[in-house]
């Protein structure tokens, strides 16, 4: 390495420049969120403000989520999940911020 140069990240997961662009949030959406297009929507409104992640039921009723990408975008979506689609009605949001991975699709599981 030349002096003056910046050392190489040799860490596991995602180089610490990327960690400064992109936040990452576990939501965990209770109400009456399953049956009501919830996973179906969450995904297309990801992709449309370009956030990784996924979304899945959960055996108690409530969905959960991963929202991984720009600060922004990421919020766009912790906001809409207090509301939900339409047939929705949500009545707590449990947001718990994580690591981001690194992840580049959004996926219902």
């Amino acid at each position: 390495m030349r002096a003056g140069q910046p050392a190489p990240f040799l860490g596991r997961g995602p180089c610490p420049a990327y960690l400064l662009l992109v936040v990452r949030y576990r939501v965990l959406i209770s109400g009456r969120v399953q049956g009501v297009f919830f996973r179906d929507t969450c995904r297309r409104l990801a992709e449309q403000h370009g956030v990784a992640g996924w979304v899945r039921n959960l055996p108690d009723g409530r969905v959960e989520a991963v929202f991984e990408g720009p600060p922004d975008n990421v919020r766009c979506l912790v906001d809409w999940a207090h509301t939900g689609p339409r047939l929705a009605a949500v009545n707590d949001v449990a947001i718990q911020p994580e690591p981001p991975e690194g992840l580049s699709a959004f996926r219902i599981r």
